[in-house]
């Protein structure tokens, strides 16, 4: 958007912080096509028959900061961070949904969209989302940089420079912790121990 940068997205961060409640309504629109792009990224995977449009994810995202209370972000990259791990467990938790119910028979969902949610997430891309999701938590466990790393490049869709100013660190660094977790995430995927 003409006339908005990365500094003016960390004034209004900075104000938020502050206890601003206008400053929702003027960051929404210069980071919309971000959030949008990071929630597409998310679905982009999902079956052609899936109801779960990137809208729906980026204003459930919305809904969710709003309720947060008390929010602290250094500058874009970091609220794109947080935004794509808040993104991510959406797309779990829905995944999770989906398995439960699935092994639940005659459990109603709570909505509409709830239920178009459910019948549309295959099983196996409900198996794959979840096994992704507890091999990063297990990362994050080992290695909390790198789950960073992972969350920010493939999820949240930043460039390696992106990563390493929202985590203050060189790209260099980013670039070789990028490839470990990913070589990592590969191999307990496949199951193999580490």
């Amino acid at each position: 958007m003409p006339g908005s940068g990365p500094g003016e997205i960390t004034t209004l961060l900075n104000r938020l912080q502050s206890g601003d409640p206008q400053a929702w309504s003027e960051l929404a629109p210069l980071v919309g096509a971000e959030l949008h792009r990071l929630a597409a990224g998310y679905l982009r995977d999902q079956p052609s028959e899936h109801t779960w449009q990137p809208t729906d994810l980026v204003n459930e995202l919305w809904l969710r900061l709003l309720g947060r209370g008390e929010l602290q972000f250094q500058n874009r990259a970091h609220f794109l961070g947080v935004s794509a791990h808040l993104m991510r467990v959406m797309v779990i938790d829905h995944a999770r949904a989906c398995r439960a119910a699935k092994r639940t028979p005659g459990a109603a969902p709570d909505s509409m969209s709830e239920l178009a949610g459910l019948l549309a997430l295959t099983d196996k891309r409900a198996i794959e989302l979840i096994a992704l999701d507890d091999a990063l938590s297990e990362l994050a466990v080992l290695c909390p940089r790198q789950a960073e790393i992972v969350e920010m490049r493939y999820f949240a869709g930043l460039t390696v420079e992106e990563t390493a100013q929202a985590l203050a660190i060189s790209p260099a660094t980013v670039k070789r912790e990028w490839e470990k977790a990913r070589a990592w995430l590969h191999a307990r995927m496949r199951g193999v121990e580490i």
